[in-house]
This record gives structure tokens, C-alpha cells and sequence, in this order.
């Protein structure tokens, strides 16, 4: 059993940025797969991106470049940089961890969630 908690989420200003974290009790960040994914408004879960050891991915339309997923080992903690923040950002977002070997992009291969963040972008 892995629980999941976020923080890290607010209010902010178009072209700003946030930092989430995301602290996994009961495995290491070192040796799992996390996942962070948001969901706006009326819409689906969507895939932000995801990291197991030093290997990352991204969603590459609309995170890549803006976005850095990275992982502090000695805290036990993913984190989720975001920069250049666009109203079309604003969402509740999720870390997951997945069970499945190497990096889904996918909400079913994710087992355990966070109970998730608001991040609002003003314009």
C-alpha cells in the first residue's frame, strides 16, 4: 500500500510559477514509477508526466519545456516545476505511483493516488 501526498498548489498569475511536491509513504522514490496528472473542469484525467530513477517523460503537447518532473531521494519526494503557467494550466493535479514497468502515460496503470492539488492561473 502506498499513500500519496501533494502540496504545493495556489493561486498564481499567467507566466508564473509553482512548485509541487508529491511524498510517497512506504516506497522510495528511487525505486517506483510517479506519475503526476490533472484534471481540469468537465474534463478527463490527463497525463502531465512521469519519472522512475533519473528517466523522464513528459506530455508533449502541452507541458514539454515548461514542466520538470525530478525526484529528491534524502526526502523521499517527486517534485513537479512549473514555469511559464497559462490559464489553460488550471486543474487539480495528482501524483500516482505505478506498479508497471517503465513509464505509462495512462490513468488505469496508475494504482495508488494522491487526493490531488489546485493549481489556479489567473490571466
Amino acid at each position: 500500500q502506498v499513500q500519496l501526498v501533494e502540496s504545493g498548489g495556489g493561486l498564481v498569475q499567467a507566466g508564473g510559477s509553482l512548485r509541487l511536491s508529491c511524498a510517497p509513504s512506504g516506497r522510495a522514490v528511487s525505486s517506483i514509477t510517479v506519475g503526476w496528472f490533472r484534471q481540469a473542469p468537465g474534463e478527463g484525467r490527463e497525463f502531465v508526466a512521469a519519472i522512475k530513477w533519473a528517466t523522464t517523460t513528459y506530455s508533449e503537447d502541452s507541458v514539454k519545456g515548461r514542466f520538470t518532473i525530478s525526484t529528491d531521494n534524502a526526502k523521499n519526494t517527486v517534485f513537479l516545476q512549473m514555469s511559464s503557467l497559462k490559464p489553460d494550466d488550471t486543474a487539480v493535479y495528482y501524483c500516482a505511483v505505478s506498479g508497471r514497468i517503465g513509464l505509462p502515460n495512462v490513468e488505469y496503470e496508475y494504482e495508488w493516488w494522491g487526493q490531488g492539488t489546485q493549481v489556479t492561473v489567473s490571466s
